[in-house]
């Protein structure tokens, strides 16, 4: 297995002692500054933004558009927007720079930062042909990204295991295809984030793996909290915080057979132990209309985080 980055060798080496309050399933990380080791300041640690799939059925029907979506955000105290691929206009071709840079244009002039951005790609495929379409599918909308200003870019590994194929072999070509993607990515100031969605990856230990072996800086996890489904989901999400560079906070968590709402409470406490900092997207599935949905659960996501701040 390749070598981790010192970065991610050191976080784990300084691990702590388990979080109390966590129930045995969280640690907690030394924050030092390089300079002088000076504690880090938690001011303004997180922002929360939303996650525009939690419109799709709207999107996808033409009812609203990002630009609305955007004027949602700042309305209803959002910090920032992840602007998913699927509701470009013409995706999964990319938009043109009029199209990104207006949208880029609004969020600055309404105070709302681009947090991200999403597309739906498949590494998953026999054909190695079919998987050079696939990385340069990914590394087109890493152009977008870069254009918006969004940090992160979210990719996933595969939709299944192929018949046939072992999941090592699929796994092989799924980290060759993401390295080339992270690299591409490093060249556009773009950071590659990969997203655990219960399909080829299923656990925290595979989802680790993956981004172990593809070993780069410019690869990190998006840490789907409703998508760890196979193992007890609050320490399967304490496993993998350290590779995070974005999350989506789901308003639900499935779990053998069942759906509840999140603690979202517990999970925060889990935030708040690791050493992730940065934007929080929040994304609501339940039916009916997304615009009287999400304004609740946000207020519901900014008192748990500051209720779990105080421990």
């Amino acid at each position: 297995m390749p070598r981790l980055p010192r970065r991610k060798f050191m976080q784990q080496m300084g691990a702590a002692a388990v979080f109390s309050g966590l129930g045995g399933i969280g640690a907690s990380f030394a924050q030092t500054e390089k300079e002088g080791s000076k504690k880090i300041n938690d001011t303004n640690r997180f922002k929360i933004s939303l996650n525009a799939y939690s419109f799709n059925k709207p999107l996808m029907n033409k009812e609203t558009d990002l630009e609305a979506l955007i004027s949602f955000c700042a309305k209803e105290g959002f910090d920032a927007i992840d602007m998913t691929g699927y509701y470009f206009p013409g995706y999964p071709a990319v938009p043109g720079d009029a199209y990104i840079y207006q949208l880029k244009n609004k969020a600055h002039r309404m105070g709302v930062e681009i947090s991200g951005t999403g597309i739906r790609n498949d590494f998953g495929d026999p054909d190695a042909e079919k998987r050079k379409e696939q990385i340069e599918f990914v590394k087109n909308w890493i152009d977008v990204a870069a254009k918006l200003g969004a940090p992160v870019i979210r990719i996933f590994t595969a939709r299944e295991k192929p018949a046939n194929y072992s999941w090592e072999e699929t796994e092989k070509w799924i980290i060759d295809a993401i390295a080339t993607c992270a690299e591409y990515g490093k060249q556009k100031g773009v950071i590659l984030a990969v997203q655990n969605h219960n399909d080829f990856i299923k656990t925290a230990d595979q989802a680790m793996d993956i981004l172990q072996k593809a070993n780069s800086d410019w690869l990190g996890l998006v840490l789907d909290t409703g998508s760890f489904v196979t193992e007890e989901p609050y320490s399967e999400i304490a496993k993998v915080t350290q590779y995070a560079v974005n999350w989506q906070i789901k308003e639900k968590l499935n779990y053998q057979g069942n759906s509840m709402d999140m603690d979202l409470e517990r999970l925060f406490r889990i935030v708040w132990a690791s050493t992730y900092r940065g934007y929080l997207p929040i994304e609501t599935l339940s039916p009916g209309d997304p615009f009287g949905i999400v304004p609740p659960f946000l207020q519901k996501v900014k008192k748990a985080l500051a209720k779990a701040e105080k421990g």
